[in-house]
């Protein structure tokens, strides 16, 4: 498979069902908002991380190839075809045991926190950015977004806070309340 196709040099792009639209497409949009999220999630996991939230970190980008899988189908014929692009409801409880577990070894939070800390920390400090940017793209999507989709960028961003916070705690690195 060559890396060039040269399909894309008028700025457009196909979609899973073979329609093509402009990479400015808000769909587009979107699902690049996501794939951008799981680069940085593979930023995170260069540093040092431990076993744990490397563990969580790699499920995650493997489910977030589904979720872009997912917004570049809009005729909803992916997850019938590919069973790893199909998100369920467990994706969704997986993310809140995570945060359940994490959140159990931190203390509670009376204000809110500068994002910062440990090299890990910061950077999943940004990647809950980033997620928050692709939930805004997913959400104005309007209809045409799959109300799971939603509810899991929107958990994920969640735990991506919590973690920052214990990868951060981990580390002895103070948060600074703001």
């Amino acid at each position: 498979m060559r890396i060039y196709t040269r399909t894309g040099d008028a700025g457009e792009t196909g979609l899973f069902d073979g329609t093509r639209v402009s990479k400015a497409d808000p769909r587009v949009e979107a699902y690049g908002a996501v794939d951008e999220l799981n680069a940085w999630l593979g930023l995170v996991r260069a540093q040092p991380v431990d076993a744990q939230i490397d563990g969580w970190l790699a499920t995650i980008q493997v489910t977030l190839f589904g979720v872009g899988a997912t917004l570049a189908d809009p005729r909803h014929r992916i997850a019938a075809r590919v069973g790893k692009a199909h998100l369920t409801g467990a994706h969704v409880a997986e993310l809140e045991s995570a945060i359940d577990t994490l959140e159990g070894g931190l203390p509670p939070l009376s204000r809110f926190i500068l994002a910062g800390g440990a090299p890990a920390g910061a950077l999943l400090h940004l990647a809950r950015t980033v997620c928050r940017r692709a939930e805004r793209r997913i959400v104005a999507l309007g209809d045409a977004a799959d109300p799971l989709v939603v509810t899991y960028v929107n958990r994920l961003s969640d735990l991506l806070f919590v973690m920052a916070r214990a990868v951060n705690a981990r580390a002895g690195t103070v948060e600074t309340e703001w």
